[in-house]
């Protein structure tokens, strides 16, 4: 079927530059101890997200799902919910259900908080199992709306006054690689700090291989430590893209006075620069060695390969505080980014670029609330040499002749997508030799001559 807007023909089912809001809910969850998400809404849902997180984690993953009928579209899921969740703690006894709405449930208009205190009073499920309920409805956000708006609500539930003073720094990292996370830590441990990172899905969605199956995957931060942060000594949130409203180290100063400093995802040197600043700020202690050294073999590297990539043109394309810290790590090994699309409409897209990029988007084309047809386009005008984002891009690349990066999530057409790391020194290393060496190989591909060295 084909639409026509603006005296222009499209598609009327074209390519999203995002995903659904459940998803991003579902990733959060994942990330915690003992944790099950569970869907409100059709079972259909829950399959899907299931099949599309398997894809790019390659490991088991098990969302739970009320399993809307005929009937429960129309007069409402409530005993659908209840009876769900009583399944889900018979299956596989765990310390939280995470309970996420898909447009099903919200387009009917169900009472979920009011269906959970039913079931409290009813006490049919053990007090010391909590429940998160958070509202995910895909047609007014995206995967990462409902990933920042999981994090939000699991410390709006779980975090109470009371909490003793601790020296622990929270970390709400965004939805980055598990080897990001597992970075991260590390990071943290080297400062001598100790950190609580939400979401923590490191090791439950990029696991060992298990002689025996684990209904629920060992990892993952625990309720404890979420319900320790009040006492905490700062939180660090990576976004550039966050208002007030969605920002869970934001909620933990507004209630209980812990210092919230917000930093842009850490690729490149500036940023990675700011992001360990912050660490030591707060932690009153000084940058280890051991990553001075990493940030001068970074340098040496820009040096070496300013050559190949000084002047290039990139399209990249994703989630927007993604989208953001690429195009600023871009400008500082000197390719344009000359095309940033993302999927998002959080209204702020365009004022995080601008800071990303230090205020100089003169020759750069931003698309907002955009699809992959959108973005191709603008390919055919633009011609950029070549494309920075998830697998979802890789039609556009083979389309346009244009060499793909795949970088964060999705990653479903290589194998390796969580443990892709994008972030610190040692992350932009790989990724900054990574455009290096596609462009080397494109250029060598084009060549007739058939170089060896380049």
């Amino acid at each position: 079927m084909e639409l026509k807007t603006a005296g222009k023909k499209f598609s009327a089912v074209r390519n999203a530059c995002k995903l659904c809001a459940p998803l991003g809910a579902s990733v959060v969850f994942c990330g915690i101890k003992e944790a099950v998400p569970f869907l409100h809404g059709s079972q259909g849902c829950a399959t899907y997200i299931r099949r599309y997180l398997i894809s790019h984690f390659r490991e088991p993953v098990d969302i739970a799902s009320s399993s809307f009928s005929e009937e429960s579209a129309i007069f409402g899921g409530k005993e659908n919910l209840k009876s769900g969740l009583l399944n889900v703690y018979s299956q596989y006894k765990p310390r939280l259900i995470g309970v996420a709405t898909t447009c099903l449930a919200e387009t009917i208009g169900d009472d979920v908080g009011l269906f959970l205190n039913e079931l409290k009073a009813e006490r049919r499920l053990p007090e010391e199992v909590r429940i998160v309920n958070v509202s995910t409805p895909s047609f007014k956000g995206t995967h990462m709306q409902g990933f920042y708006a999981t994090v939000k609500g699991v410390v709006a539930e779980l975090c109470r006054s009371g909490a003793a003073k601790n020296r622990t720094i929270n970390l709400f990292p965004s939805f980055l690689s598990c080897a990001d996370i597992r970075h991260l830590k590390e990071i943290f441990r080297d400062f001598g700090v100790q950190c609580a990172v939400l979401p923590d899905y490191s090791d439950t969605l990029d696991g060992v291989s298990w002689e025996k199956y684990h209904k629920i995957p060992q990892g993952g931060i625990s309720v404890e430590e979420i319900e320790s942060m009040p006492g905490s000594a700062g939180s660090i949130e990576f976004s550039s893209t966050l208002s007030a409203e969605e920002s869970a180290g934001r909620l933990l100063f507004e209630r209980f006075a812990v210092p919230c400093f917000n930093t842009a995802i850490p690729v490149g040197i500036r940023q990675t620069d700011a992001f360990l600043g912050m660490v030591a700020k707060i932690s009153g202690r000084p940058v280890p060695e051991k990553y001075s050294l990493e940030r001068g073999r970074l340098v040496d590297a820009y040096v070496d390969g300013h050559k190949y990539v000084f002047g290039r043109k990139a399209a990249v394309y994703g989630e927007e505080d993604m989208v953001a810290a690429l195009a600023a790590f871009l400008k500082e090994i000197g390719i344009n980014p000359v095309l940033c699309v993302t999927g998002g409409s959080s209204g702020r897209f365009r004022e995080a670029l601008a800071a990303a990029l230090g205020g100089d988007t003169a020759g750069v084309t931003l698309k907002e609330d955009a699809d992959f047809m959108d973005m191709e386009d603008e390919l055919e005008d633009l011609k950029p040499d070549l494309l920075i984002g998830s697998s979802k891009g890789y039609q556009a690349s083979r389309k346009f002749g244009i060499p793909l990066v795949r970088v964060f999530f999705p990653v479903h057409d290589r194998l390796g997508g969580p443990r892709m790391l994008h972030i610190g020194y040692r992350g932009t290393q790989r990724l900054f030799d990574e455009i290096v060496n596609v462009l080397l190989s494109k250029k060598q591909e084009d060549s007739i001559t058939g170089y060896t060295y380049l």
